[in-house]
């Protein structure tokens, strides 16, 4: 596979117009998205991860440099040249005479964390998004974050290996860290919803209903029975967040206030009142 042509840009492109490239085919060709191909977005992400890093893109330009160096340690033609061959063999399986067990143990290079900020939609049916961020040598690196369904404020998501490398030793660790956006209408209590709206106080009489519109665009009809007292909760199961580990949603809760009606003519007040009196008369509280 050439990653040049895989990724449609010349031998010579800039870290910009690799990182460009990336992120359209990636977009592109994600298995989540209509028309992905899984294949294909597995090898935009191969010459990615190789050529957007000076040194592997190196090795990968001159391979034939490559294989002269690795002769030149000790791995020539005609055996091994020297001790340092000798021990460059025996330290792969750590038997380094020269260097005692606790240098060794090298030190892991610092974690990075990130935000990415969705909002409570995006959190009830998950979200791909391609993130960028820079590390202390200056150099750019591109993730694809692949947030879950049911996904909620302050969790985090670890990819193991793509944080700071700046110094000798193994990378660090990358950490997501997400943040809800609070919505306008619901709010979240675990895997619960809360809501209020408002239906005429005829309603709450003689029996009525409301229409909810939910997180994932559908709606869901809230009846009101006659005689329900104003301000009542109600509880609609399974329209709440999903859980991010087995799916299973939790609930939506509403609270439906009265809607006193305005504008009323002298006529309808009056009749009103006529209503009332007869109520009266039957004892209601």
């Amino acid at each position: 596979m050439n990653y040049y042509s895989t990724l449609g840009v010349p031998k010579n492109a800039s870290d910009k117009e690799l990182k460009s490239a990336y992120k359209k085919l990636s977009m592109q060709h994600h298995p989540d998205r209509p028309g992905g191909d899984a294949e294909k977005f597995k090898q935009v992400n191969e010459a990615y991860s190789t050529l957007k890093d000076p040194s592997k893109r190196q090795q990968y330009d001159n391979p034939q440099q490559q294989q002269q160096q690795h002769h030149s340690q000790g791995f020539g033609p005609n055996g091994f040249q020297g001790m340092g061959g000798f021990e460059d063999l025996f330290g792969q399986f750590g038997f380094n005479p020269n260097v005692n067990r606790q240098q060794n143990q090298q030190q892991r290079n610092p974690d990075i964390t990130i935000a990415a900020r969705i909002t409570l939609e995006e959190a009830y049916s998950g979200k791909n998004i391609i993130a960028s961020y820079r590390l202390r040598t200056g150099k750019e690196e591109v993730v694809d974050v692949k947030i879950p369904p049911g996904a909620s404020n302050g969790n985090t998501i670890r990819y193991t290996g793509l944080g700071e490398d700046g110094v000798a030793g193994p990378r660090g660790n990358l950490h997501v860290k997400i943040q809800v956006v609070p919505h306008e209408v619901f709010a979240l209590d675990g895997l619960n919803l809360h809501c209020k709206t408002s239906a005429n106080i005829f309603d709450f009489i003689i029996g009525g209903h409301t229409i909810l519109h939910t997180l994932d665009g559908s709606t869901v009809r809230v009846t009101i029975p006659a005689g329900t007292p104003p301000s009542t909760k109600f509880s609609i199961h399974g329209h709440g967040m999903p859980d991010v580990q087995t799916g299973r949603k939790g609930n939506l809760f509403v609270t439906i206030n009265a809607k006193i009606p305005k504008g009323l003519s002298q006529d309808e007040i009056v009749t009103l009142q006529k209503l009332r009196k007869r109520l009266d008369k039957k004892g209601l509280d």
